[in-house]
């Protein structure tokens, strides 16, 4: 190669590219390396944006050109229509490949860049053979060369990880598609919660906007010189699917506290006590409290249960609020905030998740 070469290297995720971009400027110092986030597959959004957020923070630790390419999802769902399930490795995957190299291949030719590559060549759940026929076909047919240095060979996949730990990198823990995510999560048993997102913007405990949110928080300690760990911490996690209540046929506007649970999904009956102005349901421990009680806890002035609704506290804050109701953090029995207690029969319908998970913790030193 001259001194005069310009390496695209199509990016699929910091954990991967971090290593991979810094084996290139060893191996290929006289060469300009120019990174390339295309990656339309990755869902949802906003893990695709989480994604993006730590390849730029890499790229600029190795001082390399980031260009960020089209979020094209709906073409992607078009290019792999029919193949949803098919296995890793397979012709998903493929035509996955193929369509992200062939934009890649494009772009080099765009930016005049006469190499291009991948860091996908460096994930250990992808074949370097399926990955190199697709680049050397494209390559041969947009007149550039396609490189594919295998870098996991000699400990490189060890290395990689000690590399993605040690400079603190977002270690995504599925590949990136809609259709993989599924499959993994089947087998795994597990609650596809990347996939929950509430319409009133509250942040889920550990979901991808938690992420979001402590990896920009990062960004700002980096930005500040604070000093800074990310440690690992196991808890319950929780997700609350639906749930409603009707009294006489009729729907009752109702707001649900975090980790309320039933046992089943439908509970039938009517309160029979109240104490200290929380309403005692007969049947699964389920209890109710008014607007006014929930606005003297938490210090709020909701004028109805639809703005709280539509605008709670953060999720942080509802268990603290949950905390003084009922003093009891191992508590689960279902919470639901009215506008005024109802004594009449209720039909209460509630579907949730309560799971083991674990979760990345920002702390400041």
């Amino acid at each position: 190669m001259s001194k005069l070469d310009t390496i695209l290297v199509h990016i699929c995720c910091s954990v991967d590219s971090h290593y991979f971009l810094q084996k290139l400027q060893k191996e290929y110092p006289k060469s300009k390396l120019v990174g390339f986030f295309y990656d339309p597959n990755i869902h949802p959004y906003s893990e695709y944006k989480l994604r993006l957020l730590d390849v730029t923070r890499s790229c600029n630790i190795l001082n390399i050109e980031l260009i960020e390419g089209e979020y094209d999802y709906i073409n992607w769902l078009e290019v792999v229509r029919g193949l949803e399930n098919e296995p890793e490795k397979g012709k998903r995957c493929s035509l996955c490949f193929d369509r992200r190299f062939e934009i890649s291949a494009k772009k080099a030719k765009e930016i005049g860049a006469n190499i291009f590559t991948s860091t996908l060549l460096t994930s250990p759940k992808k074949s370097i053979k399926q990955l190199k026929k697709s680049g050397d076909e494209l390559a041969k047919e947009y007149g550039i060369k396609f490189i594919a240095p295998d870098f996991r060979v000699k400990n490189g996949t060890q290395e990689q990880n000690i590399l993605a730990k040690q400079d603190k990198l977002y270690r995504q823990n599925y590949c990136g598609c809609l259709y993989g995510l599924k499959q993994q999560r089947e087998q795994q048993n597990r609650l596809m919660d990347e996939l929950f997102s509430p319409i009133n913007k509250q942040i889920q405990p550990n979901s991808i906007e938690y992420k979001l949110k402590l990896y920009n928080k990062r960004l700002e300690f980096e930005d500040n010189n604070i000093q800074y760990e990310i440690v690992k911490k196991r808890f319950l996690n929780y997700r609350l699917l639906r749930g409603f209540i009707k009294a006489k046929n009729k729907t009752i506007i109702s707001h649900i506290m975090p980790y309320s649970t039933i046992r089943g999904n439908y509970s039938r009956g009517r309160v029979d006590k109240v104490i200290n102005n929380i309403a005692y349901f007969n049947r699964d421990e389920i209890k109710f409290i008014n607007l006014e009680l929930y606005n003297k806890v938490a210090q709020k002035e909701y004028k109805d249960i639809l703005e709280l609704i539509t605008n709670p506290p953060s999720f942080e804050d509802e268990l603290k609020i949950r905390d003084k109701l009922i003093n009891n953090p191992y508590d689960l029995s279902a919470i639901f905030v009215l506008d005024e207690l109802i004594t009449s029969k209720l039909d209460i319908y509630l579907e949730s998740k309560t799971y083991e998970d674990m979760k990345e913790v920002l702390i400041d030193l």
